[in-house]
């Protein structure tokens, strides 16, 4: 039997950059506000390359942090680079560690580059019978492939990975040898590495030179067949040619022994890993790979760094032995099996009795539900913990009918509703509509130790009590899965518990949370965002609990009809495209699509392709080839059709709740950093809007019986106004002031017309211009939503500063504000930190700036409506309203509007909305009464 013998080689480096930049848009951060994303990444991808490849052997090879023998041939090579980004230099010696702690070789050569070191290693492996893998997704290795070397293109994005051998490389390239990539790359030059090339001479141009003479000396041995211009940068720039060449060339001659042994896949160090994904915060990536739930414990105090003022694991130093400076961990969190606790079972009067006067006696208290669904409107109450000083809580089982559970829960209604106390939770929404099932109402103030943490690091997705606990605390909280098993058939309910059984687990949710109301009640202070807490975040549980409970009416048998009529239309779409293909494919599968429009159909010969190989279909892409072929728009069609029935029309009948009869969905506070809400079951944000067809699905939303009307109510052009307002711009403040169409005054200013003599195409221009330039977004981005050339998008975006030079002002004064704090604000001081603001490297600086002024123009649009939300809800149950609040989505609020309250409603809702804050222009409001809610928007 043959010996299998498969080196992996991974490129350091390349997979690092890649990981870093896949997370760009939505970093991961730790709770000390180190950027994960790197050490993630790169992690996940040496994990799936260990399971999904089991290779016998594996190294990671680096650069060496020095100038390279290629710097000796030419001084600018990479000179054009951007600067690292501070936060892959930090998550560098992270990596390192943890590759250490996999036991897999750091291999590196001094004066040679990663790729040099793969390369030596490779051709030395292939002469002792071993199938190397070159882990990169770098086309430069293409060279270097044989029938057992090979490129190995890691998993994205959902794709599977592209392993390239010399046939996949040749097709790529057009050439007819694998080595041809270096005359290739030698003609067309490399702006990454700043290799120059031949002046005008691009990919398609080399590889017909390459085709026509072989090589680059075989070109030099044919000029006189050369014509024109190419002739003439051809022979004038030979030396820099073959320079390139030299460049380009990975070197096989790099210092590396190739020892086998030492490159044997190994056990990892389990040991080692912990420590490290403890401090990374990895929770999951820890139970994968150590097959255990590990506790994130708090690790003590680290130093920030000068170069970026983030936590760093390692010293600069790198002349002391790293163990100096990594930092303790301390394996041994508190729990409640080592921490002193007094958690007592409140099963008599007496108990209850003397628990009943402590709360009264108490000035705020924590308080926690245990119940058997995660679905707060369905879940049935089991017991309530309640905790007034650390250390010491109480679990009070409940009886099980819902008529029992009512008088029980009497005895607890002078605490709970009482205006004097506060009642303090994690996820605190979620207790109270518990508890509103047995018509008992949590009385403000609150204080929840979730909206907490949002609004000090809205950026950390991770915001468990158990998680928070484990960070700040320092504390290991019991878990769900140790009481009921993990999921699965065999996982059982709360339910199924007796109440002894219960009672620790409970005590604890409820101490924890009261010492994390501790930890983070003065850092909101310190932080000057307790306006913020108890004007906005804390009052609006209130008015979203009585929305989540209130629901809205959908019309099932309008949803049934509505399918019906769409699988008619997606069968029908289906036989047309086929029909217009001339084959049959699948039509929800991007790659056949691909393969149907660019290799079959031909209907564009520029096609992009994705990482992964296949052709690129995204809507974005496809939207603009309508004109290329008829197919494209039905295939269009196809997607929406399929999306809306399976996606709307078919789940919504299946989230409407028994009991009333109403969808009810859940709002959330502490998902979106913007400060925007967000919505889960159904997801109301993403209801369509657009186009014809996603309209239906409002129609689906109805009052609950003819005594009701709909009535919407939405912001007009929130976001400007408030740009207008932060910038101060004289023509934008005017523009609102006297009523303007606001995109009608921009395109007379930026086109230099009367705004009588705009067209639709200068408005529509103009209105992406307002919208792009509230997020930050350039030429290149105004260009691709248009469809138009850069250079006509960066003059309309120059003309536009000109006459709008207030906002290009606003927009430069934010970033230095931003540069300068670390941090922007909205008009109620809802801070977003922007930890690269100050990067070297350009495209993660460029990031951080376009947050910087989009964050205060969304956030402010937020808290202005949460702002308008609360003031409502106040105003309507003075007036003793029959009228309820039902839905905010974006910029709009839905309500159930009662006939005889139509009118009142509608002024009070005009007045609170647009007077909810005061800008320099007004805040107008248009809103609309009917018996759906698409006739309402």
């Amino acid at each position: 039997m043959k010996e299998d013998k498969r080196l992996f080689l991974l490129d350091a480096y390349a997979l690092i950059f890649r990981a870093y930049y896949a997370f760009i848009k939505n970093p991961r951060m730790n709770s000390e506000g180190l950027n994960t994303s790197a050490m993630f990444g790169f992690t996940n991808s040496l994990l799936d390359i260990i399971n999904r490849e089991k290779p016998t052997h594996l190294a990671v090879c680096f650069d060496f942090p020095a100038k390279t023998v290629r710097n000796e041939i030419y001084s600018e090579y990479k000179a054009n680079r951007d600067a690292t980004p501070e936060d892959i230099k930090t998550a560098v010696p992270y990596i390192k560690k943890i590759i250490e702690a996999f036991r897999i070789p750091i291999l590196e050569a001094e004066g040679y580059e990663a790729d040099d070191v793969i390369g030596t290693l490779a051709k030395k492996a292939e002469k002792n019978g071993y199938v190397t893998y070159m882990v990169t997704p770098d086309k430069d290795f293409g060279q270097l492939v044989s029938p057992n070397i090979k490129i190995y293109k890691p998993a994205k994005a959902g794709n599977g990975p592209e392993v390239m051998g010399p046939e996949e490389v040749c097709a790529q390239w057009g050439i007819e040898r694998p080595e041809q990539v270096i005359d290739i790359l030698s003609m067309m030059g490399d702006a990454v590495d700043n290799i120059p090339g031949l002046p005008g001479v691009g990919a398609k141009t080399a590889a017909n030179l390459i085709k026509d003479y072989g090589s680059l000396e075989g070109l030099y041995e044919h000029t006189d067949e050369l014509k024109g211009k190419l002739k003439e940068r051809v022979e004038e720039n030979k030396d820099q040619a073959f320079m390139s060449k030299v460049l380009a060339t990975i070197l096989l001659d790099a210092p590396v022994d190739f020892d086998p042994s030492s490159l044997v896949i190994e056990e990892p160090d389990k040991d080692a890993l912990k420590e490290l994904f403890v401090q990374l915060e990895f929770r999951n990536l820890a139970a994968k790979i150590l097959g255990e739930e590990v506790s994130m414990a708090k690790v003590s105090e680290i130093p920030k760094t000068e170069s970026n003022g983030q936590y760093d694991l390692f010293s600069d130093d790198q002349k002391k032995d790293d163990s100096e400076n990594i930092q303790a961990v301390d394996q041994h969190a508190n729990s409640i099996e080592n921490s002193p606790h007094d958690y007592q079972l409140v099963d008599d009067k007496k108990k209850l009795d003397d628990l009943i006067s402590k709360l009264k006696a108490a000035d705020k208290f924590c308080f926690d539900t245990e119940t058997t669904s995660i679905n707060a409107l369905e879940a049935r109450l089991l017991g309530i913990a309640f905790s007034i000083e650390k250390g010491r809580a109480y679990y009070v089982p409940a009886p099980e009918k819902k008529e029992d559970i009512e008088k029980f829960l009497e005895s607890f209604r002078p605490v709970l509703e009482s205006g004097n106390v506060l009642k303090i939770g994690h996820n605190l929404k979620y207790d109270i509509l518990v508890l509103r099932k047995y018509r008992l109402r949590v009385a403000q103030p609150y204080f929840d130790t979730m909206l907490a943490h949002y609004v000090l690091y809205p950026d950390v997705r991770r915001r468990s009590m158990d998680a928070l606990a484990e960070v700040y605390l320092g504390y290991s909280a019991v878990s769900i899965e140790s009481l009921i098993g993990k999921k699965g058939k065999e996982q059982k309910n709360m339910s199924d518990l007796r109440p002894d059984e219960i009672s620790d687990y409970a005590c604890e949710d409820a101490d924890i949370t009261l010492q994390l109301f501790q930890y983070f009640s003065p850092l909101i202070e310190e932080n000057n965002s307790s306006d913020l807490m108890e004007k906005i975040e804390l009052p609006l549980i209130e008015v979203l609990s009585d929305m989540e409970e209130e629901g809205i009416c959908i019309d099932k048998e309008f949803l049934a009809d509505l399918s019906k009529q769409l699988q008619t239309d997606i069968v029908s779409v289906q036989k047309r495209i086929h029909e217009m293909a001339g084959i049959d494919f699948n039509i929800a599968s991007p790659r056949q699509v691909g393969e149907v429009l660019f290799d079959h159909l031909k209907i564009y010969d520029k096609a992009k392709k994705t990482k992964s190989g296949q052709y690129a279909t995204g809507e974005e892409i496809l939207s603009k080839l309508t004109d290329k072929h008829e197919i494209v728009g039905l295939i269009l069609d196809f997607r929406e059709l399929v999306k809306l029935k399976n996606t709307y029309v078919d789940v919504l009948p299946t989230m409407v709740m028994e009991h009333d009869g109403r969808i009810h969905t859940t709002f959330n506070q502490w998902v979106a950093a913007t400060g925007r809400l967000s919505s889960d079951n159904p997801n109301l944000q993403n209801i369509p809007i657009k186009t014809t067809r996603g309209q239906e699905v409002r129609k689906a939303f109805i009052p609950r019986n003819s005594e009701f009307s709909l009535l919407s109510s939405d912001y007009s052009q929130v976001e400007l106004r408030i740009l207008a307002s932060l910038s101060k711009d004289e023509g934008m403040i005017e523009a609102f002031r006297n009523g303007e169409d606001i995109h009608a005054a921009t395109a007379a200013k930026v086109f230099g017309v009367k705004q009588a003599d705009v067209d639709r195409e200068m408005r529509t221009k103009a209105k992406a211009v307002n919208f792009g330039i509230a997020y930050g977004q350039g030429a290149f981005g105004l260009s691709q939503n248009l469809n138009i050339s850069r250079s006509e998008a960066k003059d309309i975006i120059d003309q536009y500063f000109e006459k709008f030079s207030g906002i290009r002002s606003y927009m430069s004064g934010v970033v230095e504000m931003a540069r300068e704090k670390g941090y922007v604000e909205t008009i109620m001081g809802r801070k977003r930190h922007l930890p690269t603001i100050n990067s070297a490297n350009h495209v993660v600086r460029s990031q951080a700036e376009r947050f910087a002024i989009n964050a205060p123009i969304q956030g402010s649009a937020a808290d202005i409506i949460k702002i308008a939300m609360i003031d409502l809800h106040r105003a309507m149950r003075k007036e003793k309203m029959r009228s309820k609040m039902l839905l905010q989505v974006h910029d709009e609020l839905v309500f159930d509007a009662h006939m005889s309250e139509l009118e009142g409603l509608k002024n009070l809702v005009k007045d609170h909305m647009e007077n909810a804050v005061k800008l320099e222009v007004p805040l107008i409001v248009e809103m609309n009464a009917a018996d759906n809610w698409l006739e309402a928007h």
